[in-house]
C-alpha cells in the first residue's frame, strides 16, 4: 500500500514540475506587462504584478495607436477569433463529409483516394503557400475572411479521425436507417452526428488552437493593419520596439503576447472533459 502512495506522490509531482515549468513563462510575462516601460527599461523582466494592469491592457485593447497607429487590440483579437472559429468549424464540416463518404458509400476507389488525402500531410502549409495564394490573389480574395479561411479547411488529420470513428460504429445502425428508409443525409444528419459529439468537440478544440496560432498564412493574406491577427500584431510591435527611437514599450508587446495565449487555453479548459472523451472514449 505504501508503495502505491508514494507512486502516486511521485507521478503528482513530476507532473506539479510540468505544470511550474510550462505556465512560468507565462506568468512573467503577465507580471511584466502590469509595469510601467520605465519600470522594466531599468530593472528587467519582473515576477511580481504592478499596478499597471487596467491602464495597459485598456491602451492595447481599446485606445488608438495603442499597439499600431491604425488598429486597435480589440479588431485583431476579433480577427483572430473569426479565423480560428471559421477554421476549427471548416475543417469539421469538410472531414465529416469526407470521411462519411469513404466509410459510407463503398466506391472501388475510396481507400486508395483516403490514403491520397492522409499523404497530403507530407506536404505542409509552407510547400503549397504560393499556388494557394496565387489562386486566391486570382479569385480577388485578398483581405477577405473568405480568402483566409476556405483555403485550410480540408483537413486530413481530420479525415482520419472521423474515418476510424466512423468505421467503429455497429453496422447495425445502417441496417435498421435503411429499413427505416432513411436517406443518406438523413442517417448522417441524424444519427452519425449525435453519435460524433464527443469526436467533434475534440476536432473543434484542436482546430481552433491551429488556426489561432496561424502566422505565415494570415501574414500573407492580409495587407491592411486592420485585417491582422493578434499573432501578427506581435510580430508588429516587436518590430516596432526593435526600430523606434522611443522608450521601448515591452509592457505592451508582454500585454499582447497574454491576449493571444488566453482564448486557446479558456477553450482547452472549459472543454477539457468533451476533448478527452472524443479521444479515448471507445463506447458508441
Amino acid at each position: 500500500m505504501s508503495n502505491i502512495n508514494w507512486r502516486i506522490i511521485l507521478n503528482h509531482t513530476i507532473l506539479l514540475i510540468g505544470v511550474i515549468f510550462m505556465s512560468l513563462p507565462v506568468w512573467v510575462a503577465f507580471s511584466t506587462s502590469t509595469h510601467s516601460a520605465e519600470t522594466i527599461l531599468r530593472e528587467g523582466l519582473q515576477f511580481w504584478p504592478g499596478t499597471n494592469f487596467i491602464g495597459t491592457y485598456r491602451e492595447v485593447l481599446f485606445e488608438q495607436g495603442g499597439v499600431m497607429k491604425s488598429v486597435l487590440g480589440i479588431t485583431m483579437l476579433k480577427n483572430s477569433m473569426i479565423l480560428g472559429i471559421g477554421f476549427a468549424i471548416g475543417k469539421v464540416i469538410v472531414s465529416m463529409l469526407a470521411a462519411y463518404a469513404i466509410v459510407y458509400f463503398r466506391f472501388r476507389l475510396a481507400t486508395p483516394l483516403f490514403w491520397i488525402i492522409f499523404l497530403t500531410l507530407l506536404l505542409p502549409l509552407e510547400v503549397r503557400i504560393i499556388p494557394s495564394y496565387e489562386v486566391v490573389a486570382g479569385l480577388g480574395l485578398l483581405d477577405t475572411n473568405f480568402g483566409l479561411i476556405v483555403p485550410l479547411i480540408a483537413s486530413a488529420t481530420g479525415t482520419f479521425y472521423f474515418r476510424q470513428f466512423f468505421k467503429s460504429i455497429p453496422e447495425e445502425l445502417l441496417e435498421a436507417a435503411r429499413l427505416d428508409g432513411a436517406t443518406p443525409w438523413r442517417f448522417f444528419v441524424d444519427i452519425l452526428i449525435p453519435l460524433s459529439k464527443t469526436m467533434i468537440a475534440a476536432i473543434l478544440i484542436i482546430m481552433f488552437v491551429v488556426g489561432w496560432n496561424q502566422y505565415l498564412w494570415p501574414l500573407i493574406m492580409t495587407t491592411k493593419e486592420e485585417n491582422y491577427t493578434l499573432v501578427i500584431g506581435i510580430k508588429q510591435i516587436y518590430q516596432i520596439l526593435s526600430e523606434g527611437g522611443e522608450l521601448p514599450q515591452y509592457q505592451k508587446a508582454f500585454a499582447l503576447t497574454i491576449l493571444a495565449t488566453l482564448p486557446p487555453v479558456l477553450v482547452v479548459l472549459f472543454f477539457q472533459n468533451w476533448f478527452v472523451k472524443g479521444l479515448v472514449e471507445s463506447e458508441k
